[in-house]
C-alpha cells in the first residue's frame, strides 16, 4: 500500500493539483475535502496530474468527479493529465473518457486552456 501524496501549485490558468500513490477508499476523503479549498475563477482551469497514481479504485474516480463538480460550479474547466493506462482503461469502460479532458501533461492543459475574454 502507497500513501496518497498530494502537492498543489498555481499557474496563471489556476491550481494543479499533483496525485502520487493509491486514489482509493483510504484516500479519496483527503483529496475530496481539498477541492473546496482551491480557488478557482470563472473560466480558470483545475488540472488535477494523475502521473504519480499507481491505484484508482470507484472511491478514487469519485473524487474525481467531486473535482469536476467543484470546478464546473465555479464555471472553471478541469484537466486531467498524464492518466495512467490502468485508469484510461476504466474511464473507456464506464464513459468518463467523454467527460474528462485529458493532456499528456500539466504544460500541455495549460497550454490548451484560453483565459477568459475581458469584458469592457
Amino acid at each position: 500500500m502507497t500513501q496518497l501524496a498530494i502537492r498543489t501549485r498555481t499557474t496563471p490558468a489556476g491550481p494543479v493539483v499533483e496525485l502520487t500513490g493509491e486514489l482509493d477508499y483510504d484516500s479519496s476523503a483527503q483529496v475530496r475535502a481539498l477541492f473546496p479549498e482551491l480557488v478557482l475563477r470563472d473560466g480558470s482551469q483545475l488540472v488535477v496530474d494523475l502521473t504519480g497514481v499507481t491505484f484508482c479504485d470507484s472511491s478514487g474516480i469519485t473524487a474525481l468527479l467531486a473535482a469536476r463538480n467543484h470546478a464546473l460550479a465555479a464555471r472553471a474547466g478541469i484537466s486531467l493529465v498524464a492518466v495512467p493506462d490502468h485508469i484510461s482503461r476504466i474511464f473507456q469502460m464506464v464513459g468518463l473518457d467523454q467527460v474528462f479532458t485529458t493532456h499528456p501533461t500539466a504544460q500541455a492543459a495549460e497550454a490548451a486552456w484560453t483565459p477568459p475574454k475581458t469584458r469592457p
